[in-house]
């Protein structure tokens, strides 16, 4: 009678489990952690106008508003049928691509306002300034954004965490080591290519970030410049810093360069940042193609340039980390 081998750890179907309290009181603190940002959302496609001052720009096209925010409501519903398959048993048979693509555009979503949102508080705090002291027209009532970021802190740490273990779980043996370690693997020449070209892409687009970020006004309308603010410095500031890690951190895992360095810590920052870049990229692109009947509304072409460039750069250097984590593992 022969035996049959064991199936690699990377094809072994998951066991059924209960999730544990932790990732209960998880699970259960995202799906909380939305209700304030989609109770407000439905009540501004209501009719509502709460926590919406009078004057503000959001009241001058009411139709584009509620589409704008019925789309947002759905972004939120996402985040609950994520945090049901992170912690579910039928979750760990679902396809690692169609869950690693709505995890990347959550991660790059949240992680901004988690980190750009508390830096912001800080700097008002030790300036003494705020939104508030902003020239520009009115937006929203502070309390909303307080309320509106604050769940979606609350959301990215919860997410963050259960699919950190989620995975852990799941690919864990991808990630295991150093770079430099014979099991990591080398990258083709169309992922090194693709490496380059995301690298010669977030040197454009940081460019003009960086500008900004030293207090030029290069490319920018008459409009912006005299609407910015501390929030505005600090915003800049961030997304070079997010473009510098994702490339960065890339060429780390295609280069396997520091050979010393965990494949974890590279893999996750080269995740994070890329997710970053790309997908508030892509949004900021999106809200600048909106119509828009005030000429002094118009988003100059050099910011255009600049919300592109994230958008590729991210886009190319997420390719990169696919491709790596493909290899793995077909390696495992």
């Amino acid at each position: 009678m022969t035996e049959t081998a064991p199936l690699p750890r990377a094809d072994r179907p998951a066991a059924p489990h209960r999730p544990t309290a932790a990732r209960r009181a998880l699970r259960a603190l995202a799906i909380l952690a939305c209700v304030p940002y989609v109770s407000l959302k439905v009540a501004w496609v209501a009719g509502s106008e709460i926590g919406i001052p009078a004057g503000s720009v959001l009241l001058e096209h009411p139709r584009l508003m509620a589409v704008a925010n019925s789309v947002t409501v759905l972004a939120d519903v996402l985040v609950v049928v994520l945090a049901l398959l992170l912690t579910q048993a039928w979750g760990r048979r679902f396809p690692a691509w169609l869950l690693a693509l709505p995890m990347w555009a959550a991660t790059g979503l949240l992680t901004p306002i988690m980190t750009g949102y508390p830096t912001q508080l800080l700097v008002a705090a030790l300036t003494g300034g705020g939104k508030a002291d902003a020239a520009g027209e009115p937006f929203l009532d502070p309390w909303v954004f307080g309320v509106v970021y604050g769940g979606f802190i609350l959301q990215g740490l919860a997410l963050g965490t259960l699919f950190t273990w989620y995975a852990r779980d799941r690919w864990g043996h991808l990630w295991s080591g150093r770079l430099g370690d014979p099991a990591a693997g080398t990258a083709g020449p169309g992922v090194r290519a693709a490496a380059l070209a995301g690298s010669a892409t977030a040197l454009v687009a940081a460019a003009p970030h960086l500008l900004w970020a030293a207090g030029a006004t290069t490319g920018l309308s008459a409009r912006r410049i005299a609407e910015r603010d501390a929030d505005f410095f600090v915003l800049e500031a961030q997304w070079t810093g997010f473009l510098a890690v994702a490339v960065v951190a890339t060429l780390a895992l295609v280069l396997r360069r520091p050979a010393r360095l965990r494949v974890r810590t590279a893999l996750a920052l080269a995740w994070t940042a890329s997710a970053a870049v790309g997908c508030w990229g892509a949004y900021m692109s999106l809200v600048a193609l909106l119509p828009e009947t005030d000429p002094t509304k118009h988003v100059p072409g050099l910011v255009q340039l600049s919300y592109a460039g994230d958008m590729i750069t991210g886009s190319l250097l997420a390719a990169c980390v696919a491709a790596f984590l493909r290899r793995r593992s077909a390696e495992a």
